[in-house]
């Protein structure tokens, strides 16, 4: 086995690789993200609402936090569209060329 340097940084890029690279764990991440943020959206509105509202910053922090899994769902779901789109272009040129 070779002696490789690995780092957190090889780490994270072979795994963001693995991950957008193919399609379906890219869409099961998808639906666990959104499910994520439904379910804190949920529990910001109806579980912890009395807990939410006693502290300022723990609102706004609930709140982002929330906004942020969100906000990443959706580029998530806009790549895989791009994708999406950019594979089935691929698989239609190579259809066309090979008669």
């Amino acid at each position: 086995m070779a002696n490789r340097n690995i780092n957190a940084w090889s780490i994270c890029t072979g795994l963001a690789r693995e991950i957008l690279g193919d399609r379906a764990e890219r869409r099961r991440l998808m639906s666990k993200m959104l499910l994520l943020a439904l379910g804190m959206m949920a529990a910001g509105l109806w579980l912890l609402d009395h807990w939410l509202v006693a502290n300022v910053w723990r609102f706004f922090m609930w709140w982002a936090a929330c906004a942020g899994i969100t906000s990443l769902t959706m580029m998530f779901a806009i790549y895989d569209a791009v994708a999406v789109i950019r594979e089935e272009r691929a698989a239609r040129q190579s259809d066309s060329d090979n008669p």
